[in-house]
This record gives C-alpha cells, sequence and structure tokens, in this order.
C-alpha cells in the first residue's frame, strides 16, 4: 500500500508541533508494509531549525515550489493508494486539486487543527488551506479533533465522511529519561509561545512561581516574546529537539499541560505533548476540557486544574502519589495511545470508508 501526503512539515518539530506526530505514525505504517512518501515546501524557517533530515520507514520530498514539484507529485499520487493533503499545508489548494483527481487514490484531508478552522470561519475568515468549494469532494475528513467538531466539518464544510484521529507518541522516542541539572524543575512546561494559550500559562505557572518563590520552574519552546513576564525562579531552556524531551521531563517533579482556548472550548483534542509527558512517566497537572476523561482518568492518570490553587496543591502532594499517578498516566498511553495504535485505527477508519456507500469506485484499493 502507498501513502502521498501533502503537509505543513515533518523535517522541523521547532515550526510544527505535529511534526514529531507524523514521524511516529511514518514509522509505525511502515512496519505494517506501507510505503510513504510526505511532501514538505522547503522554506527558509524550517529548514533553520530542522532537525530531521530523512524520515525512517519513509520518504521525505522537499520541494521549493509548486511548479516544480507538480510533475513528481502527480506521479506519486497516480500511484497511490491513499492521498492526504493536510491543515495549514502551504500549497493545500493546488495539492487539493491534485488529490481529487486522483484516478485511485482514497483521497483524505486530515485536518490536524480543526478548532482554528471552525473558529476562523465562525469568524467569516476561510482558511487558506481549505478548497473554495469546500471538504465534500474528499472521500474521508479526518480530525485531530472528536466530539461535535465533526458535525460541524459535515455540516459547515460538506464533509461526507468525518472521524477522528487523535494524537499519539512513538513509545520508541518517549519514554523515561535521565535526570539533567540543567532542566531541573518542581514544575516544567514545553510548548510554544502562544497568545491563546497565555491566560493558562499565566495561571497556572507564572501565579503559581510567584507564590512558591521557594521553587524551581522551567520552561522549553520557542517564539516567546521579550515582553514575556519572567520570574526569578523561571528559567528558560530554547525549543529542546524531540530527543531532549525524556529527559527534560525526568527531571520535573511535576509537568503542566496547557492547551490552546480553541481546542480547550471545542473539547475532544488532547495535546501531543500530553501524550509525550505520559509516556515519559512524569506526572501531569493539565487545564480541563470535555472529553478529557475519554484520554486519561482525572485524579488517577492526571491532576486536573481550575485554578492556580489547583496547581500549588499538586505540589504539595507526596512522592509516592506523584510516582503512582505518573505510572498510570505511562500504562493508559502504551494501551491506548501510540503510533502504532493510530496507525492500525488508520487503516480500519480506511477499510470502513471504502466499504461506506459514499466511495466512489475509483477509490477501491488494489
Amino acid at each position: 500500500m502507498k501513502l502521498v501526503i501533502f503537509g505543513l512539515s515533518v523535517s522541523s518539530s521547532w515550526g510544527n508541533g505535529h511534526a514529531t506526530l507524523w514521524r511516529g505514525l511514518i514509522r509505525a505504517m511502515s512496519r505494517r508494509g506501507w510505503a510513504i512518501i510526505f511532501f514538505e515546501r522547503n522554506v527558509p524557517y524550517y529548514a533553520r531549525a530542522r532537525d530531521l533530515v530523512s524520515v525512517e520507514g519513509g520518504h521525505l520530498a522537499l520541494y521549493e515550489d509548486w511548479l516544480a514539484t507538480r510533475h513528481q507529485a502527480e506521479r506519486e499520487v497516480a500511484e497511490a493508494d491513499v492521498a492526504v493533503v493536510t491543515s495549514y499545508c502551504p500549497d493545500a489548494i493546488a495539492a487539493s486539486e491534485l488529490v481529487l483527481e486522483a484516478p485511485r487514490a482514497v483521497r483524505v484531508f486530515y485536518d490536524l487543527d480543526t478548532p482554528v478552522t471552525l473558529s476562523n470561519l465562525g469568524a467569516g475568515e476561510r482558511p487558506a488551506y481549505i478548497p473554495p468549494e469546500g471538504l465534500g469532494g474528499f472521500d474521508l475528513v479526518l480530525s485531530y479533533t472528536g466530539g461535535r467538531a465533526l458535525e460541524e466539518l459535515r455540516s459547515r464544510l460538506g464533509a461526507r465522511r468525518s472521524a477522528p484521529l487523535y494524537g499519539h507518541v512513538d513509545p520508541d522516542l518517549h519514554r523515561p529519561g535521565l535526570a539533567r541539572p540543567e532542566f531541573a524543575a518542581d514544575l516544567s512546561y514545553i510548548g510554544t509561545y502562544a497568545v491563546d494559550r497565555q491566560v493558562g500559562v499565566d495561571q497556572f505557572l507564572l501565579q503559581t512561581a510567584l507564590a512558591r518563590a521557594d521553587q524551581r520552574f522551567v520552561i522549553a519552546g520557542a517564539q516567546y516574546p521579550p515582553e514575556f513576564p519572567w520570574a526569578s525562579n523561571i528559567f528558560f531552556v530554547r525549543h529542546l529537539p524531540p530527543a531532549d524531551h525524556r529527559d527534560f521531563y525526568a527531571s520535573s517533579r511535576l509537568t503542566l499541560n496547557v492547551t490552546r482556548r480553541v481546542m480547550a472550548e471545542m473539547g475532544w483534542c488532547p495535546s501531543g505533548r500530553l501524550f509525550e509527558a505520559a509516556a515519559c512517566g512524569v506526572p501531569i497537572v493539565t487545564d480541563t476540557w470535555a472529553g478529557l476523561e475519554a484520554f486519561f482518568e482525572p485524579g488517577e492518570e492526571v491532576i486536573c486544574a481550575r485554578s492556580t490553587g489547583d496547581v500549588l496543591s499538586a505540589l504539595e502532594m507526596g512522592e509516592a502519589e506523584l510516582r503512582r499517578i505518573g505510572a498510570n498516566a505511562r500504562e493508559r498511553v502504551l494501551a491506548e495511545h501510540t503510533s502504532d495504535r493510530r496507525a492500525l485505527q488508520f487503516e480500519e477508519i480506511l477499510s470502513s470508508t471504502l466499504m461506506s456507500e459514499t466511495v466512489p469506485p475509483h477509490a477501491e484499493v488494489s
């Protein structure tokens, strides 16, 4: 089976938080016999922060512009069993036109940013990656977000068939690591700066740090502005490559997960960082949103916070209880949220799509 993907970036986890998800999924699917090619536009700001030059289990097709790669893309899609266009792909419209003309491939749109997509539509702004005619031409629309988002993709963008394909983690990469002094923290946080996540970061980390001047807090990420309100006990680690995440988490007594506002409001949208931290066995304190309990059991596998006081209480928990919660989360993620698990679910969704009467004859897989 051959899978062709037109996406944002798999080569730069700095530029695309979903890059590690693609790497894990590609590895998992290649182990199941898939041949995979990922088309990525070679933009300078990703090239400067590239932490991968070849995709294990797949092929990375870097291109300078669409015209330069169109002929190769046409050849690959013509041979594909499944062709995928993703949200924020810089050439999503052109790639969609090509995929929708595919002679035999199952045609898939994967919205990894569904809450943003729907929020922009609600504000009267059509995302640049959505075809003018909507998503009705695709055989299947996958969403990183479940719940009511699936119905809205159908009602607002014409998706004929929608299904969730949630985040996941590659346990070969994210596993318990070794504590390192430079990462030592009572509470840590990994995340690129985002305005619509800042309220949560302020409430759960900055205010907690101000109330616990004797404790150490560490933020790792990118794009933090000069005016970010640092405190004397908050330390910054510039963007970490994925290989360092496990040691970062191992150096933390607790780690924080903060969901972007539009994701939290939509619900059913667990971040990749949530799964990564769980796989590393670190106790997690997280904000709450609809559907969280479908992924992790509050109080047993994650610690839920609705206020600064909740985080302060978590910091006062005993070591044995924190270790128990971290171990429970790791057990859950290894059972249900690995890249191998998502690869199997992807195949099951494709099989269901093929059996659906909504799929045209051209999409039959040989």
